[in-house]
């Protein structure tokens, strides 16, 4: 199958956000007494929408969850959102993708206003036709086929046979599956093998470069 259009999640799989989104999430859960000493128990913070993480997780009420994302967009827009890094071998990939004439955009979870700012920073919204993500007051596209359908419709995208997810977590693979895209699993993110085989990824890879071998 060669893809034409190819659609990236953000975090953990063009960045990786983990040290920011675990800072702000240790500051929103500190203002309610709330102390995690182990980092790592933050990763699944990295990826689901963050009130239902806060509901899930630690049994927030929705009131509550609420108040923890203010909270959390206190640290995450001062600090944490550029607590954040490339990973190495991504744009080589995008450069070479472009190069072939793919048509490259980002479809992630995150409010669109900070995925902007982000890939502002980094320097990589150029390579992107369109950012996609979220809406700030969390009622508009929460979950990823939202987005998904979102990006394709700004894009004008209506062969999704052309077209490929690539996400590190399951909610990206899911989200494709519901708007009818095929999709790659990435290792190298906070996701594991097992719940990307489980979600039903079409292509599964360990490394940045290995994208391109699936692409073309």
């Amino acid at each position: 199958m060669i893809y034409k259009n190819i659609l990236f999640d953000l975090d953990g799989t063009l960045t990786d956000p983990g040290v920011g989104i675990t800072n702000s999430v240790m500051y929103a859960l500190k203002k309610f007494n709330i102390e995690v000493l182990d980092r790592s128990e933050l990763y699944k913070f990295i990826g689901p929408p963050l009130l239902d993480s806060f509901e899930k997780y630690y049994g927030f009420t929705p009131e509550m969850s609420k108040q923890a994302l203010l909270y959390y967009r206190e640290y995450f827009v001062e600090k944490g959102m550029f607590e954040n890094t490339v990973y190495d071998g991504v744009e080589n990939v995008l450069t070479a993708l472009l190069e072939n004439g793919k048509t490259l955009c980002v479809a992630t979870s995150k409010p669109e206003v900070y995925s902007r700012k982000i890939l502002d920073y980094f320097g990589l919204s150029k390579y992107f036709k369109f950012i996609g993500g979220s809406t700030l007051d969390e009622k508009g596209r929460i979950h990823k086929a939202d987005v998904i359908k979102y990006v394709l419709e700004n894009v004008g995208i209506t062969d999704v046979s052309k077209t490929i997810m690539i996400g590190d977590r399951h909610y990206d693979i899911d989200g494709a599956r519901v708007c009818s895209l095929d999709s790659v699993g990435v290792l190298y993110g906070y996701g594991d093998e097992t719940e990307l085989k489980d979600a039903g990824a079409t292509y599964i890879v360990e490394k940045v470069e290995d994208i391109q071998r699936i692409i073309y």
